[in-house]
């Protein structure tokens, strides 16, 4: 893996923080701790996302101190995933590390994340395999979330919610994140034909601040992901999606007709005050609009690729000829 020829520190640590001003102070200790233990250039990227505490006067002050450290001030509350955003256009490392800002996920992880990016991985994952959170409230929902993601991306990952994750940075910047999104990464990346690997982390016990979590934001998560897998398979070809479904409900429909038709025409039965009637129209109507759909996303889909440059490939390498011509 080579570094030499990309400018500024060889890694960025992005840290979204809300309203952890308790934590702010050794979650930095600790991070300067483990970084310098690398021996390699790095940078600590805090992103505070409009916090009412004093968790922006803290980092100031620590920037003064600190050459390393990096600090963003977004407006107002953005959510995680925004954060996470500016974070990745702002950070200048070839390998880019995420990691909560309440001081759970442990920072004495980050060289073994960073130890396999440079064996050849795209994405590094973080799993809390030995998790300390509430069962019901945190556990049980991110347990069964995790299964379905897995299933339905393809990408079969233990923990996505674990915040700890590295990254090289040409395959993170190029994503564009909206929602809940930035749990998803592995999944948008995969798309590029990344490597993805998972490594067990610590997960530590929360010493301070109130967690932003719950059951309401797993509900969002899920739906999010109908978005992810509908962009992850069908963002270029979305006439396969409609068109399937509008032409399996029309010809459902186009049957329960024809089969009206047929008591209609040669037993004469009564059809004015069967809701099957109804319900065969409906089936038609619908199924021309949905194809009709389809073929307006393709539409858009092109113009969204063409209009952006945006190709529909991702390339790894391209291999130079042979000097000797062979």
């Amino acid at each position: 893996m080579r570094h030499a020829a990309v400018p500024g520190p060889f890694l960025s640590v992005v840290v979204p923080v809300l309203n952890e001003a308790p934590n702010l102070e050794p979650l930095h200790r600790e991070l300067s701790a483990s970084l310098a233990g690398l021996g390699r250039p790095y940078e600590i990227l805090f992103v505070d996302d409009g916090s009412t505490d004093e968790s922006f006067e803290i980092l100031a002050r620590l920037q003064r101190s600190d050459p390393q450290l990096r600090l963003v001030q977004l407006r107002r509350t953005f959510g995680q995933t925004a954060a996470f955003a500016a974070g990745f256009d702002l950070a200048r490392g070839a390998v880019i590390v995420t990691a909560d800002g309440d001081g759970q996920n442990d920072p004495a992880d980050i060289p073994a994340l960073v130890a396999r990016i440079e064996q050849g991985c795209d994405v590094v994952c973080g799993w809390r395999r030995a998790r300390r959170d509430a069962f019901l409230s945190r556990r049980l929902p991110s347990l069964v979330a995790n299964r379905i993601i897995s299933w339905a991306t393809g990408v079969r990952l233990n923990d996505y919610g674990c915040s700890l994750k590295a990254f090289r940075a040409e395959v993170v910047k190029p994503l564009r994140l909206y929602g809940e999104m930035h749990r998803f990464l592995p999944a948008l990346a995969a798309e590029m034909g990344v490597r993805i690997a998972e490594l067990p982390v610590n997960h530590r016990v929360r010493t301070g601040g109130r967690s932003k979590y719950g059951l309401g934001r797993t509900i969002r998560v899920l739906l999010d992901l109908l978005t992810v897998k509908f962009l992850a398979s069908y963002s270029t070809r979305p006439l396969q999606v409609f068109g399937l479904i509008g032409g399996g409900m029309g010809a459902a429909g186009a049957a329960i007709l024809g089969y009206l038709g047929y008591l209609k025409i040669f037993q004469h039965a009564e059809l004015a005050n069967r809701p099957l009637v109804l319900f065969g129209i409906l089936l038609v109507f619908t199924g021309v609009q949905l194809v009709t759909l389809g073929l307006l996303a393709e539409m858009l889909a092109r113009t969204y690729h063409e209009s952006q440059g945006k190709p529909v490939y991702v390339i790894r390498q391209v291999l130079p000829p042979s000097a000797d011509g062979g």
